[in-house]
Order: C-alpha cells, then structure tokens, then sequence
C-alpha cells in the first residue's frame, strides 16, 4: 500500500492519529521536501513519528518515481505531504504511477493553507481562483496572475496568493553545465509580492489602463499559519510592501467584496486602523 499522508501546517504534532498510525507500520517513509515546508527539521518529525525518513527532492518525486514506489505492492510506503497530499498536483501524478503498476494507494488528509486562511477572518466562499507568485529575475516577469487577481477581484472574490519557493534549484550556468550544484534555499515574503504587485499596477498606468487593484486595495499578509508564532496583517497592498512578518513561509490575499463581518474581523489584524477607515477603494455588501 502506498500511503499518502497530510502532516498539516505546524510542527510534528500536527499530523492525525490516522497519518501517525500509517506512518510506524511503513517500512519506507519518504518526506516531499520541495512543495512547502513545516516550522520544524526532518530530526523533530523522526523522534515523534519515531521511524526514519527519506527526504524526497522535486527531481526525486518527478523523474525516479519509480524508485520511491519499489516494493510498495509488498510493503507500506508513505510519502508525508506538508499541509494536504493533493496540495501539488505532483501528487496526483505519483498516484497516476501507482494504479499503473497496481499498487492500492490511501489518502490521508490534514489542513492546508487552502482552507488555513480562514484564520484571518475572511470567509472561504468568498474566495476566487488561487494563483502562484513566482519570483521575478531580470529578464523574466511574468504578470498573468495579475490578471486573475483582477478577474476575481471584479466578481467580487478575494484571492489566496501563494508565494514562491526555491529549494534545491540550479542556475542556468550550473544546469547548462550539468553541475549538481545548488542555490541556497528561496521563500518569497509577503513585502516582495506586494512589490511585484504594485510594480505591475505602475506598468499598467504607463500602458494607459486602470488597474483594479491599487495601492490602497486592502490585502492580508499570512506567516506561519499553523505555528505557535503565526502572523497576520491587514492593510492597504503600499502597506503590505513594508510590514514585517518574519520567517517563511508567507501568504498574501488580495481581498474582494468584503461582508461587514469580514471586515470587522480584518481590523482585528489591522497595520494601521485608519487604512479601514479612508480607503476610498474599500468595498463592502
């Protein structure tokens, strides 16, 4: 059998008793290391779950998938998922992989940050489409997420933005080389998404359109959410370039059509209350 377990966003005690009990029967236990990350090591989930684990890299998962399934139709493999196993649609593909070989796979589910960010108040109904920001290089700045925060934001949708990752990637010069040599390990904060937004509504301008969102749009910057030192902060998208949160990993929402509830419960979280107050772009039902 090959389990696929959720271990939620926090620390080792986050996964379930179902997840914990699937783990200590496996002979093998992979831990995805590329997708998200936990608030704690590899060593902290070892001494809780008790059992070794093979840290599985994107190249690993995608290209010697194989490997990591041998001998899962004889044994109990786990591959552990931070936040929900069907979080990635990698994930998907190794289930794909092990119906083709006909390996029973089970699915043990957790938290993820898809349905963590309801912590900030904001109710998760009312969100539209997820997008990615990756993060921009010199010659390389991509703006379609852009456009579906917009899409969402005229529907009146908020919009979970998920913030880039580097780990375990190459440079071009390294790649070109074949050397396996790697950057250091990349989290996109809340500040450099919010400058990539506000970068993007200045080329706007310039192009002679009116974006949808502003500066003075109001966004929620998440940090940790799961951990015992989670952060929110609500305010304008100028504000959210400057407010400081800390370790990875982070999340920012663009906010939509907010209910008075929603709104009530942002202030809560608030940079600055009077960015609520003389937001001219503000809008509620």
């Amino acid at each position: 059998m090959l389990y696929l377990v959720g271990l939620g966003l926090g620390d080792a005690k986050d996964i379930t008793v179902k997840g914990l009990e699937a783990v200590r029967r496996c002979r093998r236990v992979y831990l995805e290391a590329y997708t998200s990350v936990l608030t704690v090591g590899k060593e902290a989930l070892e001494d809780f779950y008790g059992k070794e684990l093979i840290l599985a890299d994107r190249e690993m998962v995608e290209q010697e998938a194989d490997s990591l399934l041998k001998e899962a139709d004889v044994c109990d493999v786990a591959f552990l998922v931070v936040g929900d196993p069907f979080g990635a649609t990698t994930h998907s593909d190794l289930v794909l992989r092990a119906v083709k070989l006909g390996i029973p796979y089970k699915v043990i589910h957790n938290a993820s940050i898809m349905n963590a960010v309801g912590c900030c108040g904001l109710q998760l109904y009312n969100f539209g489409e997820t997008v990615s920001i990756v993060f921009w290089t010199d010659t390389w700045k991509p703006e379609s997420f852009f456009d579906k925060i917009e899409k969402n934001r005229q529907n009146g949708m908020h919009t979970l933005c998920l913030l880039d990752i580097k780990v375990k990637e190459q440079s071009l010069e390294n790649l070109m080389k074949g050397r396996k040599i790697y950057e250091p390990p990349r989290y996109m904060s809340v500040n450099q998404a919010a400058e990539q937004l506000l970068a993007i509504i200045q080329n706007r301008r310039f192009q002679g359109e009116k974006p949808e969102i502003t500066e003075n749009t109001i966004c929620v910057g998440l940090a940790r959410v799961g951990a015992l030192d989670e952060k929110i902060a609500s305010g304008t998208l100028q504000q959210m370039s400057t407010v400081e949160l800390g370790a990875p990993l982070h999340s920012l929402i663009v906010t939509g059509t907010m209910h008075p509830l929603e709104l009530e419960m942002l202030k809560l979280f608030s940079v600055d209350s009077s960015s609520f107050e003389n937001n001219a772009c503000q809008r509620t039902t």
